[in-house]
Formats: structure tokens, C-alpha cells, sequence
């Protein structure tokens, strides 16, 4: 039996730094389970060095994702584009996964919005900006980082230069999820485990890169996993209707999500791995 008809409600491009936390990879899933989204491009953006030498894991990073989308056995894209391994320099750099970003922007969408989700560094989104400065009014750009009370966090201070070049363009509208709403968004172990053990071929995929992950000595794992990269689900595959936001009346719109639901999030991803088997 096919699931209840959803209408598709926006196009989406996502970007993420795949090789670095496998909680992107999860948010990728489930954005590509979706049917009120249509995923126009996936790229891969540099992880930050406590992942290792940054050569050549934007790269490993596009791969990752493709192995992910072919486990999921998710048609329609065309691969994943990989960006440079190196932050952002201030100069045009015509690179796969800026080219990507602004061919998504360029493509016609009828009705629907185009979101560009961002769960990592922003070094992608700012090399699309500086190669093509009108991507800024055809997009909304759906960000996981910065922190209102200026914490160091990750997804800013990876990149914090495409960070203050993204976010200081005047054109380009904006719904932030900062580190004190993404934090928000966790799960238990227990449940991930169950979820991804019972979910055939592609929960085994997500499992085995969770369980095998390699992090520095510092980092000690609890009863709890923070899926931070999901928050943006509220405004593509789901709806944000039980979320709060502050939101500046000037155009373009700046919006910062203060709350997403994780229960929806959550209940909505363990249904959609379990009905995609």
C-alpha cells in the first residue's frame, strides 16, 4: 500500500560537512524519505580539523552521502558535488558543489519555494554567493549553527569567515537554528538502536556508521545523541507549526527558531525508516 498522499511543498538543496558527526547523515535520510520535499542537489562541504587532515574529506564526505542515498535505494539525483577543503577565501572559486547550488537556484520550481539547508560549515553557500551574487534573492537559506549567546560552536567557527560573509548579505533571507534550539533535538541511544536494527538494509547502513564512528579520545558518548542536523525538517519535510520562532519584520525575512518539536521529528523519521523497508 502506498502512504497517504503529501503534497510536495518546496525544493531543497542540502549541504553538510557528511564525513564529520553521522547525525547528518541521518537528517539526510530523512529529508530523502520526504515526499513534501524534492531534493534538487546534495553537496559536501570540509569537515573541521578535529576529523582529521581536511584534505580530501569533502570529497569522502560526497561519498558517504551517495553510499547513503544508494542504500536508501532514493532515485533522481545526479551525485552528490564535493566543495574545497580549504575555508573560504574571499575569491570566486567555480567549484562542483557552488556550481550545484546555483544551477538548483537558476532551475524553474513552478510554486515552490527553494530552501538551501545547511547543517554545517558555510563554505558552499558562500562560494555560490560570490559566484553567483543573485542566488541570494532565489533561495531562503535553513541554517543549523551560530549561538545567540556567541558560544564556540562548531558549525560557525569551522568556516567563521562564509559565516559572516553569508550571513552579512542583505539580500538573502534566513531561518537560523542556533546551537541552543539544534541541542534541543536528541534521542536516546536505545531508540536510534532500535530504530536503526530494525529498519532492513538501510537502518543496518545508519547503524553501522554510528556504532564504528571515530572520534577524538575526548569525546566520552552518554545515553543520549543529539540529531541537531534534523531541526531543519520543520520547514521541508515536515511543518513548524508546533515550533517558535523570533523573526524580523524587514525584508528579506530573518528568522531564529527558539524550539522545534523533536518528537515530531523523531516519531516522523522512526515511521519513515520502518514503512520504507
Amino acid at each position: 500500500m502506498d502512504m497517504i498522499r503529501i503534497e510536495p511543498r518546496c525544493r531543497v538543496v542540502i549541504d553538510n560537512d557528511w564525513a564529520g558527526d553521522p547525525d547528518g547523515l541521518v537528517a539526510l535520510a530523512h529529508h530523502a524519505m520526504s515526499p513534501a520535499n524534492e531534493i534538487m542537489a546534495v553537496t559536501s562541504s570540509l569537515t573541521n580539523p578535529m576529523f582529521g587532515p581536511p584534505e580530501g574529506m569533502a570529497q569522502r564526505g560526497a561519498a558517504l552521502a551517495g553510499d547513503l542515498l544508494g542504500a536508501f535505494k532514493l532515485p533522481g539525483l545526479a551525485g552528490v558535488q564535493a566543495g574545497p577543503d580549504v575555508s573560504f577565501t574571499g575569491q570566486p572559486r567555480n567549484n562542483p558543489a557552488a556550481r550545484a547550488i546555483v544551477e538548483a537556484a537558476a532551475a524553474a520550481g513552478g510554486e515552490l519555494p527553494l530552501i538551501l539547508v545547511c547543517a554545517g560549515p558555510l563554505t558552499n553557500v558562500a562560494d555560490a554567493l560570490l559566484l553567483d551574487p543573485a542566488v541570494a534573492s532565489l533561495l531562503t537559506l535553513a541554517w543549523v549553527g551560530g549561538a545567540a549567546a556567541n558560544a564556540d560552536e562548531y558549525n560557525y567557527f569551522t568556516d567563521p569567515a562564509a559565516a559572516d560573509f553569508v550571513l552579512g548579505n542583505g539580500d538573502l533571507a534566513v531561518w537560523q537554528f542556533p546551537a541552543e534550539t539544534y541541542r534541543q533535538v536528541v534521542a536516546p541511544v536505545a531508540e536510534l538502536d532500535h530504530a536503526f536494527r530494525n529498519a532492513g538494509p538501510a537502518g543496518a547502513w545508519l547503524w553501522e556508521h554510528f556504532h564504528s564512528l571515530e572520534v577524538p579520545d575526548f569525546v566520552k558518548f552518554g545515553p543520549l545523541w543529539c540529531l541537531g542536523d534534523s531541526a531543519p525538517l520543520v520547514v521541508t519535510g515536515l511543518d513548524d507549526i508546533t515550533s517558535t520562532y523570533v523573526e524580523t519584520s524587514a525584508e528579506p525575512q530573518r528568522r531564529t527558531y527558539t524550539s522545534v518539536d523533536t518528537r515530531l521529528i523523531m516519531a516522523d523519521f522512526a515511521a519513515k525508516l520502518r514503512l520504507h523497508q
